[in-house]
């Protein structure tokens, strides 16, 4: 007897009723076992009892904002992917929501077929590689990543890592020395390409630095102008 193939299951927390059952609708045609919360409190209580696989959650929602939805999941150490809608077009604001533990956003208005290409991109980031070796331990200079139990240490401090810096950090250490240009590191990262403009990669590079390269050690995240990153020690 053969086992039926795992169904994802995405929790959609909108407020805006148009948007949200469009979504339910859309979703579960796409084959994915959805339900459905129109604010931030009642997503919290259904992602503590549904574990979903993925949220996709609005920023701006009554009772509990998306922000704080997020920051509170992340207090308690979930990691459940998740991925924010905006109206807001400014950058700070985008940027207030990945800084709060959002794997991924998308602005409003948006194409479904995006949306459903970062779902996917999201989910496959989610489940362990089959290949990976349980005792995988990467390393350079004094930073050391635990890649199975996925924790990070500089010397003998732990840095707190949220999934999207871990993927990204593992990326660069792995292949230190090596100069990763933008479209390599988003396809590999978020499966797929923001284009030029986006800003995204610059900000996950910022949060890593400020943890990674912390005072009395070395540098070694570093940036090569209009190509990409790498990871390497400083010699300076």
């Amino acid at each position: 007897m053969t086992n039926a193939p795992q169904v994802d299951r995405v929790l959609v927390a909108d407020d805006d009723k148009s948007i949200r059952e469009s979504l339910v609708r859309a979703l579960s045609l796409e084959g994915y076992a959805v339900t459905s919360a129109s604010d931030g409190a009642k997503a919290l209580e259904m992602i503590q009892a549904e574990r979903p696989d993925v949220v996709v959650l609005d920023l701006m929602m009554p009772v509990i904002d998306g922000i704080t939805v997020c920051r509170v999941l992340r207090a308690e150490k979930n990691r459940v992917p998740v991925l924010m809608l905006t109206a807001r077009t400014e950058t700070s604001d985008r940027v207030m929501g990945l800084d709060a533990g959002a794997d991924d956003y998308l602005p409003k208005p948006f194409a479904l077929e995006e949306l459903l290409a970062r779902l996917r991109a999201l989910l496959r980031r989610n489940r362990p590689l089959e290949d990976s070796t349980e005792n995988d331990t990467l390393s350079l200079d004094t930073l050391r990543i635990d890649v199975a139990a996925r924790r990070v240490f500089r010397g003998e401090i732990e840095l707190e890592m949220s999934k999207t810096e871990f993927d990204l950090l593992e990326l660069l250490v792995r292949n230190s020395g090596i100069v990763l240009d933008h479209s390599m590191i988003y396809d590999r990262i978020w499966g797929y390409d923001f284009g030029p403009e986006s800003k995204n990669l610059a900000v996950y590079i910022g949060y890593i630095r400020r943890k990674v390269d912390i005072e009395g050690e070395k540098r070694l995240i570093h940036t090569v102008r209009g190509v990409g990153y790498t990871a390497r020690i400083s010699q300076s």
